[in-house]
């Protein structure tokens, strides 16, 4: 069995899919790792540490590519990418399906098993798989990092000789993994946090953090939780009358980081030009849906822009602005999918294809579409 780790080909893209840590694992599992050189540069990680871990090192992706049986990268191969690739080969990233009918048509024509890490369901024995919530994990706490990097004040309350410095007032927009994780971080460094989200459960979640939680609680809010756990979409009543209660408490913030998202759609807008100008100079909003269409009317793909004075910031690639950590855990990740995929006995492939975690993340098999849910409808 033989496992190809490629370098990501997307310039913005700092991580890798593995590290010599889960390299050693493959080989307990019984396998070659074939690594492209620098694959690790950006994270930090050396070829020599991967060869020290047991892995050889391929000079290109075709020589990385040649009679691998399991391929793994960070984004979805680019065209072209998996030229030389095995028939049948196991392709496994986070491979952003919605709305590619195209980049999964390529998928199915180089006739490989291409697997989308973000499509693994919540489930128990699948927490470990979860790419969506150890990435977003860092997102939420780089937000953070990052606000308090834009931002021109002291994020604490501090009693000193000359006077009192107030603590930010920091408004978290999604109680998400991202969401939760900014409203910890925020709170270790001293702001005053506050926090809003359309799902019940979020409001004990985020007053368990010690956060104040701001959302209009009617009806239609008690029930407005799909069940995977994800944010249903609300009503034009419902939003009006939420739009105006934030409309109201952001004025008052110093910093506002928004993380909603709903896999597949267009990020909701959240924070309009009013509410934008409606904050003092000097605030900082942080919008980690930017490359969704972002939560942000103003904000912009890749870009810090000013707007009357408040700073939108609007970073691509949140997890990668700490390459090491989110390539760990991503790695970590693909690793425990990968144990599923083989037999401890034989320490050869033995996918499963109606395993339910096989089910919902393969979209692609014996060069056809095979996932229902991105059928062409041509």
């Amino acid at each position: 069995m033989r496992i190809a780790v490629l370098s990501e080909t997307d310039g913005a893209e700092t991580r890798v899919s593995a590290t010599p840590e889960t390299v050693k694992k493959y080989k307990g599992l019984g396998a070659d790792v074939v690594v492209q050189a620098g694959a690790g540069a950006k994270a930090g990680i050396p070829d020599a540490d991967f060869e020290a871990a047991g892995a050889s090192i391929a000079g290109t992706a075709g020589e990385a590519l040649k009679d691998a049986d399991i391929v793994l990268k960070v984004r979805r191969p680019a065209e072209g990418e998996l030229k030389g690739a095995k028939p049948g080969a196991l392709v496994i990233a986070i491979m952003d399906p919605y709305g590619q009918d195209a980049a999964l048509k390529a998928l199915a024509d180089a006739q490989v098993s291409a697997f989308s890490m973000e499509l693994m369901p919540r489930i128990t024995r699948a927490q470990v798989m979860d790419v969506l919530s150890s990435q977003a994990n860092l997102a939420g706490y780089r937000a953070v990092i990052d606000a308090s990097a834009e931002y021109g004040k002291a994020f604490p309350m501090m009693m000193t000789a000359a006077g009192t410095v107030p603590a930010a007032r920091i408004f978290v927009m999604g109680a998400g993994v991202a969401g939760l994780q900014a409203i910890a971080t925020a709170r270790r460094l001293g702001a005053v946090v506050t926090a809003t989200d359309v799902r019940p459960a979020a409001k004990e979640q985020v007053e368990s953090l010690g956060a104040k939680f701001v959302a209009v609680e009617d009806e239609e809010f008690k029930q407005a939780e799909t069940a995977g756990g994800y944010a249903k979409e609300m009503s034009a009543e419902y939003r009006a009358k939420q739009a105006e209660l934030v409309a109201s408490h952001i004025a008052k913030q110093d910093i506002v980081i928004t993380t909603a998202l709903i896999p597949g759609r267009p990020a909701p807008k959240l924070v309009s030009r009013a509410m934008v100008e409606s904050m003092k100079p000097g605030s900082v909003i942080v919008d980690l849906a930017v490359e969704r269409g972002g939560n942000c009317e103003l904000a912009q793909p890749g870009q810090v822009v000013e707007h009357n004075g408040v700073k939108i910031v609007g970073h691509l690639n949140v997890p990668g602005r700490l390459a090491a950590t989110a390539s760990s855990l991503y790695a970590k990740n693909l690793y425990a999918f990968v144990e599923t995929l083989v037999d401890k006995e034989t320490k050869a492939l033995a996918v499963k294809w109606d395993d339910e975690l096989v089910k919902a993340t393969c979209l692609t098999r014996d060069g056809a579409i095979v996932h229902t849910a991105f059928q062409p409808t041509a």
